[in-house]
């Protein structure tokens, strides 16, 4: 009996690709991280419905920096003042929409 693959298409099509488990986990990540959802929350969700409450935290992020930054410029005072440190970020995979 000969051991060759005898099926032409690529491998990941029985299976998910490693990148796209990647982005998947780092979904996961960043819901856990800045949403407080835990991992069997964010594992349980639909695909959509995931991507939307992550792209929805994302916009939630950058709007409290805005008023952040806002807030630090109209009171003048630099103790309040946004750094690379203390500003919420968005996560790396936000780019990619």
């Amino acid at each position: 009996m000969s051991n060759l693959w005898r099926c032409h298409l690529l491998w990941t099509f029985f299976g998910l690709s490693a990148e796209y488990m990647e982005q998947v986990y780092e979904h996961f990540f960043f819901l856990k991280y800045s949403g407080g959802w835990s991992f069997s929350e964010a594992y349980n969700l639909p695909i959509g419905l995931r991507k939307w409450f992550t792209e929805r935290l994302i916009k939630q992020l950058e709007t409290e920096k805005e008023a952040m930054e806002k807030a630090s410029k109209e009171s003048g005072s630099s103790a309040q003042k946004l750094t690379p440190h203390n500003s919420p970020v968005p996560p790396a995979f936000a780019k990619k929409y």
